[in-house]
């Protein structure tokens, strides 16, 4: 397979970040990011190494879930700017070699969106069954409850009609009937609407909540509706549009359900979908000290047919979940990086980024990163990760994560001219606050994160076969190691990775070298490693190091 082959499927490949339109860049002072910022800062991710942005929810909205309660799909939030803003960011994305993809949600609109308001007058009304409702209240258990600190069930009494309809979020944000054909349209129609304005892709929201019923009165879940027909019909129906179209999807269930959403062995389901399961033991694995949780995710990991991919990534824009981890799982990761009980949300997270949860350790920044870039997949930037940035506690809930971006050490943090009572949010202060992290300051200085990540942004885009890999964990006998090796026909790279507080000396054998291949370091400059024709080689690892090893053959010089 060559390469140039595999234009179709860019997001095989691709470095996505994403930002928050609200905390990016504030254009005109008045405290509140917008598209006309963005646009401004697209040279900056370029140089960044990004080839795709996601945008979260820019929308016309109610403002009580931070975008994601829509009142119109078809519009910008006038704060933010205009649909001429977003054509313009578009454009210069495009002109940058950026790909945009937008947050798509299609599970819920806002109680204030002109169908709800509608639908919530009479039962008979026409927009009524773009909505589930129920005449007497289901049962709810707390477990199907997504918010417990605000809600205790998943229905909610209308008064007008004394109907109870569905929301598996918050109470003022309504699901959507997907099984209806005119909800069907509606979302066909949006989707259509956006990629004519020029966007590649969606990031799909919540998608396992878009088909369950629970518990409707007389509606059996699991005939109510088709989920694998619908979401091909939704892949069949953007790439008839735009051919080279991603849908990238929010699925955080256990990889065999996540492989059901992919579309199976057919892959005509999502293009792309994060892993949950791997972040998560990820955490696990650094709290222990122990490659072993990580590892064993990385061996269960369904295999993907050649247009899905896994998307990779350290931390979103939610609450940082580890509710796929045993309680007692969960309780050793919080000890580690969230004692105090105000980092914690809902039992299952945590509302906080990297750097504060490993006290700034930048051995231990750079061992994640480097190894999120290292794995077969996609790796999935939040914006600020690429300094360091802090969260702020003092923000309520997911929020806390959600802070303006930290542009220079001034007042504002560069992010608006506006007096800090006017930001959107508060900024960090002390230790994680602008004057200590920000992007100029970093960009000075060639030893600096920054640096790192783009040196790695870049290094993957040199080794495009690794978004095209297979996986293959190796056995060895160092339990804070994980080597692993990405191969692509006749293409292999290893990397290993430390996740203890001591440096190893780790033994390994690589199967298939060709005769005479050595290794070489792409991440530094250390010399070639000699491998034995029988693939037994030994490395030596720092505390939380990490290397990349390009398996290159006799006589042959990568070009790097």
């Amino acid at each position: 397979m060559r390469m140039s082959d595999t234009g179709d499927i860019w997001w095989k490949n691709a470095v996505v970040y994403c930002a928050d339109v609200e905390t990016f860049q504030d254009s005109d002072g008045d405290g509140v990011g917008d598209l006309r910022g963005m646009t401004d800062r697209i040279e900056y991710l370029a140089d960044l190494g990004v080839t795709c942005l996601w945008l979260m929810p820019f929308y016309p909205t109610a403002r009580k879930d931070d975008g994601y309660d829509i009142t119109d799909f078809f519009g910008v939030d006038p704060r933010l700017g205009t649909l001429g803003d977003f054509v313009e960011l578009v454009r210069t994305a495009r002109a940058h070699g950026i790909r945009v993809i937008i947050d798509f949600v299609m599970n819920h609109t806002s109680d204030q969106h002109p169908w709800f308001r509608s639908a919530r007058r009479s039962r008979e009304d026409p927009y009524r069954d773009y909505y589930v409702w129920s005449r007497t209240k289901p049962r709810s258990s707390a477990k199907d409850v997504v918010f417990p600190d605000q809600e205790d069930s998943i229905w909610e009494r209308d008064e007008k009609t004394g109907d109870y309809y569905l929301h598996h979020f918050y109470k003022h944000q309504p699901d959507l009937n997907v099984a209806n054909p005119l909800v069907q349209e509606e979302i066909s129609r949006t989707l259509g609407f956006w990629l004519t304005l020029g966007v590649s892709g969606f990031r799909v929201d919540a998608v396992p909540f878009l088909f369950a019923r629970d518990g409707v009165p007389g509606v059996d879940d699991a005939e109510a509706f088709n989920p694998d027909r619908y979401l091909g019909d939704v892949r069949a129906f953007v790439t008839r549009r735009v051919g080279d179209a991603v849908l990238l999807g929010e699925v955080n269930l256990p990889y065999p359900e996540q492989r059901r959403f992919f579309g199976g062995d057919d892959g005509d389901g999502l293009n792309m979908q994060f892993d949950f399961i791997g972040m998560q033991r990820f955490y696990l694995s650094l709290a222990r000290g122990d490659a072993g949780p990580l590892t064993e995710a990385l061996r269960e990991r369904p295999r993907l047919d050649v247009t899905s991919q896994w998307a990779s990534f350290v931390r979103n824009h939610d609450e940082l979940t580890l509710d796929k981890l045993t309680t007692k799982e969960r309780q050793e990761v919080f000890d580690a990086f969230g004692p105090d009980p105000d980092m914690q949300l809902y039992d299952r997270g945590l509302r906080r980024r990297l750097p504060p949860m490993v006290s700034g350790d930048e051995r231990r920044i750079r061992l994640a990163y480097s190894l999120m870039f290292s794995l077969p997949g996609t790796p999935v930037l939040f914006y600020g990760e690429e300094i360091g940035m802090g969260e702020n506690l003092e923000v309520p809930g997911r929020l806390a994560v959600r802070t303006p971006m930290q542009w220079t050490p001034a007042r504002g943090g560069g992010f608006s001219s506006g007096t800090s009572r006017r930001l959107t949010r508060p900024m960090p202060d002390g230790l994680w606050g602008p004057e200590h992290i920000n992007v100029a300051d970093q960009r000075r200085d060639t030893a600096s994160l920054w640096w790192f990540i783009r040196r790695l942004a870049r290094r993957y885009r040199q080794l495009p076969q690794s978004g095209w890999a297979t996986l293959e964990v190796l056995d060895h006998s160092v339990p804070a190691v994980l080597a692993h090796v990405s191969r692509c026909e006749d293409w292999a790279m290893l990397a290993v990775h430390n996740l203890g507080e001591e440096g190893a000396i780790v033994p390994l054998t690589v199967a298939d070298l060709p005769e005479g291949a050595r290794l070489v370091d792409v991440l530094g400059e250390r010399p070639d490693v000699a491998v034995d024709p029988s693939g037994r080689l030994v490395l030596e690892v720092e505390p939380y190091g990490y290397r990349w090893l390009l398996v290159v053959r006799d006589g042959e010089e990568p070009l790097l």
